[in-house]
């Protein structure tokens, strides 16, 4: 074993965190043929092998995390160079995050506008999808998700519930009468998720609501569901954080329709130590706290 240079340990902490070359190259400005090379290096350095190959990208062996807290070491050191003269770091970097449509809109996106104002060198980038905890969160810091995660070497924290309810627009309860049991929604049109394409286990709810019921407008984009809905396209399944901001829908059978989930947030233990992910992280928990009776429904806005 020879000493390790510190360059290259902060290499194997970008790789770490993003789980790719590519990604780590990219943040780092270098190609990634020299990725390869600096790990190759480190290895050869410390004795043993630091990542192995998984599918979508590269996780940290036994021998890697100990290394990994060396390069969080050397890069602690390298930030305080920079250090205010008060003391404090200053966030800077990329966090990358992917959400379902209505926690990116409502959540991620006013918790990620607070961290700028707070710290404006950092940046975050919102991807809205709806689906299921990846395996390999490649090229991701963060992923939140609707119902428990089962996930691998990773950490799952849970944010907090939301509601589910039915709603019908003014118009369409006019024309066609608003249900007073769950009995009656029976022929009724629902808009909700094409049920096909439905990737999320706790998600796969319409059958619950009422079996009669027949589809209608459906979409893999929960903003198309409300603005169905809105157009008097049938009832729709919608959170009611979301259905609750427009005063022409009317929320149907409240108290025997609520169907109660959650949202959890998944990420490296290694990323969630980088401060800026930390700072976003505590942002949106911070969001979720202040609109828990929002997200249930008890609280309209």
């Amino acid at each position: 074993m020879t000493t390790p240079s510190a360059d290259d340990l902060l290499v194997l902490l970008a790789v770490a965190r993003s789980g790719r070359y590519v990604t780590a190259a990219d943040e780092l400005g270098i190609n990634h043929t020299t990725i390869s090379r600096r790990i190759a290096t480190l290895e050869q350095s410390l004795g043993g092998r630091l990542l192995v190959r998984v599918a979508g990208g590269w996780e940290l062996t036994d021998m890697g995390r100990s290394a990994l807290s060396a390069a969080e070491a050397v890069e602690s050191a390298v930030r305080g160079l920079s250090s205010d003269p008060d003391g404090g770091r200053p966030l800077s970097g990329v966090v990358r995050m992917s959400a379902t449509d209505g926690f990116s809109a409502y959540i991620a996106a006013p918790a990620a506008a607070d961290v700028q104002r707070n710290h404006p060198d950092v940046s975050v980038e919102l991807v809205a999808t709806t689906r299921r905890a990846t395996q390999q969160r490649s090229g991701l810091d963060v992923e939140v998700v609707v119902g428990e995660p089962q996930v691998h070497r990773a950490k799952a924290i849970r944010l907090g519930d939301y509601c589910l309810g039915l709603y019908g627009s003014r118009d369409y309860l006019a024309r066609h009468g608003t249900p007073a049991a769950r009995a009656d929604l029976t022929g009724h049109p629902l808009v909700y998720f094409i049920d096909s394409m439905l990737q999320v286990d706790d998600l796969d709810l319409a059958r619950a609501v009422a079996p009669g019921m027949r589809e209608s407008v459906t979409s893999t984009n929960v903003f198309v569901h409300v603005e169905a809905t809105r157009a008097s396209a049938g009832l729709g399944l919608l959170p009611c954080f979301m259905a609750d901001r427009h005063d022409d829908l009317v929320r149907v059978l409240p108290d025997a329709v609520a169907l109660r989930l959650t949202y959890w947030l998944v990420t490296r233990s290694e990323t969630l130590r980088r401060p800026e992910v930390a700072a976003v992280v505590d942002a949106i928990e911070h969001r979720m706290r202040e609109l828990r009776d929002v997200l249930l429904g008890t609280d309209r806005h």
